[in-house]
């Protein structure tokens, strides 16, 4: 909409009708609460949740709270995650025999930690993508066979299941991406202007990369409001015709959804097409599903931190100042990179010590006898009839001065001789990495805009409007490890339930409002 002036020379003047409309538009825009209409997102579950196990299966995989699945679990942390774990770097996946010394498992059975069940083009065809901070494309497999992408996957000893494969030609909203019309192609890879824009994307996993052409087609999500709306939304996405390495062995069977803060990544397309702002948020709950919503800047009662990202590892890594364990307080400044990829947090020494030494002065219950195949150096034995047991609260000051409450830093698992707890942190040589066990229990938002990381207490449920009922934890006592009614209490007891709080300004149906408000005004002094 022009501004109305009337030129003299050098010099214009607006009418006082055009000041406020001005005043308006630029508060608008300042506010940013006109930016989108809300956020918008879909359930995301973990590789051992049922939903997931229901359609790539669970024979070979190690029972959930066994030892077996944390030794899995850890490996996979070491390897799929190399380009943080440096000792890891060039390891390809590799056999694991466990304790019983019959059961050999492929890492790459275990795939990515956390899917999402996704909607491209039109007509809608759904994929189960895994989701990935630590890269940036998002890709399905495309136009390919057997011998290029994955087809399908062994859903039992006699049956296959079949995956579905994207095709741009079986899409009317779909088109090609052409050399000349877009910045995110390869000069190198562009033999002309008018040739399709094609790509090749590595991973640090040996010899594990997808190639094929950009395309364009729309996401289908929903609002994460009252209404629940459906809204389509236009993204760059690759036709992966070709896969190799631990991608070709199903590690992503049905497409990998990047996070990364690179400009090919879904949160900054939906930035760049003026869908929102460039954010995104991650929920983790305790049973295994969660929740990602685009476009979601948070709340005013979030805590945050300011995040930087080095050029050769795009990573969100964040600084921490300080640790508590308990009343015991040592101020040391270290880097960690907040990767919820990770299982597990790794953290280097003086840290590590620091907190497990004395973690483990804190806890009452005895300490469990060595053993070997256990990856985590502090467990301790359950009694038979315990329900619960005290942990000490572990709290670690953000750069800025904010506090991080771990909400649950400890696992419990089966042994042959009873349950057993461990401090679930692990010791790193070369890097710090903050792992999805210490984001659990709280909504992560990724702003990439301002550069910061918020976090609020959140059971995944009263916060969103995911779709999923949540899991209710079995009461037998023959219950799993990965069901146990077993609980940890931080002492003194550390509550972090979500507290009701009146709407914010940044809460989606509140930004909508005052959005329709504002252009209510804006026409009204337009038409003035």
């Amino acid at each position: 909409m022009a501004l109305a002036w009337t030129s003299s020379s050098s010099s214009y003047s607006l009418s006082s009708g055009s000041y406020i409309l001005l005043a308006l538009l630029l508060l608008g825009l300042n506010s940013g609460i006109c930016h989108g209409l809300g956020s918008f997102g879909f359930d995301i579950h973990h590789r051992f949740s049922d939903p997931v196990k229901q359609i790539l299966g669970f024979e070979g995989l190690p029972q959930k709270g066994s030892v077996e699945y944390y030794v899995a679990m850890t490996h996979r942390d070491s390897i799929m995650r190399g380009r943080h774990l440096a000792a890891s770097n060039n390891q390809s996946p590799a056999p694991l025999t466990f304790a019983n010394g019959n059961d050999t498992f492929f890492l790459y059975t275990l795939g990515s930690l956390y899917y999402a069940n996704v909607s491209v083009g039109t007509p809608s065809v759904s994929y189960l993508v895994a989701l990935d901070t630590g890269s940036d494309l998002f890709w399905l497999p495309c136009d390919c066979n057997n011998s290029t992408c994955v087809t399908s996957l062994p859903k039992s000893s006699v049956l296959d299941l079949n995956l579905k494969i994207y095709s741009p030609n079986a899409s009317s909203t779909s088109k090609k991406v052409s050399c000349d019309s877009s910045n995110l192609c390869d000069p190198s890879q562009c033999p002309s202007n008018n040739s399709n824009c094609a790509y090749t994307y590595p991973y640090l996993a040996d010899n594990t990369s997808t190639s094929g052409i950009l395309v364009e087609d729309v996401l289908h999500l929903i609002t994460d409001d009252d209404q629940l709306k459906a809204i389509d939304i236009p993204i760059t996405l690759g036709c992966g015709k070709n896969e190799t390495g631990i991608l070709l062995e199903g590690s992503a069977p049905n497409g990998l959804l990047g996070l990364g803060l690179d400009s090919i990544s879904v949160p900054s397309t939906i930035a760049r097409k003026g869908q929102g702002p460039n954010s995104f948020s991650m929920c983790f709950g305790s049973d295994g599903i969660g929740r990602i919503n685009f476009a979601d800047n948070g709340t005013s009662e979030q805590k945050e931190t300011s995040f930087t990202a080095e050029p050769s590892s795009p990573s969100y890594n964040i600084s921490i100042t300080q640790i508590n364990v308990g009343v015991n307080v040592s101020k040391m400044e270290f880097t960690a990179i907040f990767d919820s990829g990770t299982s597990f947090t790794h953290l280097t020494d003086p840290a590590y010590t620091f907190i497990s030494k004395t973690f483990n002065s804190k806890v009452t219950e005895k300490r469990h006898s060595s053993n070997s195949q256990m990856p985590f150096e502090y467990c301790y034995d359950l009694s038979a009839n315990q329900t619960g047991y005290m942990i000490p609260i572990i709290n670690l000051t953000m750069k800025g001065g904010e506090q991080y409450s771990l909400t649950n830093p400890t696992e419990v698992f089966t042994t042959k001789g009873g349950y057993v707890y461990c401090l679930a942190l692990l010791k790193s040589t070369n890097i710090n990495v903050i792992g999805q066990n210490f984001m659990t229990g709280y909504h992560i938002v990724f702003n990439r805009d301002k550069k910061v990381i918020g976090w609020k207490p959140s059971n995944c449920y009263n916060d969103s409007n995911s779709n999923t009922s949540p899991i209710n934890p079995s009461q037998s006592p023959a219950a799993s490890p990965s069901s146990l009614s077993l609980s940890p209490v931080a002492s003194p007891a550390l509550s972090v339930n979500p507290k009701a709080t009146a709407p914010s300004s940044h809460s989606p149906k509140l930004k909508a409002f005052t959005c329709a408000i504002m252009m209510l005004f804006v026409s009204f002094f337009a038409i003035v």
